[in-house]
């Protein structure tokens, strides 16, 4: 798949076609992210900071360019991401559905095809979740002892955003031809 050389603003409705994708992919790329992120870690401890459920949000709900198709992807992902994990069930739901709402609205403006747009989107798409959690968690559970740490949410986006491209790269090929 050829990136766009250098328009960033789709001007057409042609142009903003969904990505369509077998089933399959909407089922097993979802999950070994929600596994990779839960059981990776345990093992491999410096790689505890990949988000990589919030990745495949971020990239299906910007190539669905449907924001209906990003809450549904968002809150499945977020709910099952919570249901594996230590946290409070609804609270990864919320957050992801959000984004995923969020990057879908985004896909229908942008073309998401360039490799640059894709880094800051998941850069901003990170640090937004990280945010977000820190809100949900402060309001809904009253942790008001957590302090929200932008140096390191910041350095972590970064490093997600890098790892998202190459993700990203890759999810392309497993892309339907129209």
């Amino acid at each position: 798949m050829p990136y766009s050389n250098d328009r960033i603003l789709l001007s057409n409705q042609r142009e903003s076609q969904i990505s369509r994708f077998r089933a399959w992919v909407m089922l097993l790329v979802p999950l070994a992210a929600i596994l990779f992120q839960v059981y990776v870690p345990l093992f491999f401890q410096f790689l505890g900071f990949l988000e990589m459920p919030l990745l495949v949000v971020v990239y299906f709900a910007l190539m669905r360019r449907s924001p209906i198709s990003g809450l549904a992807v968002g809150a499945l992902v977020g709910l099952a991401q919570d249901s594996l994990s230590k946290n409070p069930l609804g609270m990864f739901g919320i957050v992801k559905t959000l984004v995923g709402y969020f990057a879908a609205s985004v896909g229908l403006r942008l073309d998401v095809d360039h490799a640059l747009l894709r880094f800051l989107l998941a850069f901003f798409f990170y640090v937004f979740h990280q945010f977000f959690y820190w809100v949900m968690a402060r309001a809904l559970l009253g942790q008001q002892q957590l302090v929200f740490e932008w140096q390191k949410a910041l350095a972590l986006g970064a490093l997600n955003a890098i790892v998202a491209v190459a993700l990203f790269h890759f999810l392309d090929r497993l892309r339907e031809s129209v």
